[in-house]
């Protein structure tokens, strides 16, 4: 009973340190998303839209300029990568690695 006690402890607290960072990769998934489909034409346009709304709910692993833009076909592309290091007990962290891309803007860019 001890063990598995100390087991799901464990668990435990490695989730609640894990979880803010997975919401704010989902955050910042939903912003480019939105951006991307807001009919910003401009890479300034869409990391000014960024930083507006990275301020409002506190996303600082990702700012403006770590925004990479880019056109397929006619459509606008906004991926982001960066890395997150959660320390966990003493001298032992979990690296996560955190990717996303919008699906592309519904508005042609000219």
């Amino acid at each position: 009973l001890i063990l598995v006690s100390a087991i799901v402890i464990g668990v435990a607290v490695v989730g609640m340190k894990v979880v803010p960072s997975v919401i704010e990769y989902y955050t910042i998934d939903k912003h480019i998303k939105t951006i991307a489909n807001s009919g910003a034409a401009t890479v300034a346009e869409v990391r000014t839209a960024y930083e507006r709304q990275s301020a409002v709910d506190d996303t600082p692993s990702v700012t403006g300029a770590d925004l990479e833009v880019t056109k397929e076909g006619n459509q606008l592309v906004i991926s982001f990568e960066y890395a997150k290091k959660i320390p966990v007990a003493g001298n032992v962290s979990i690296l996560i690695e955190y990717a996303g891309s919008s699906s592309g803007s519904k508005r042609p860019i000219e």
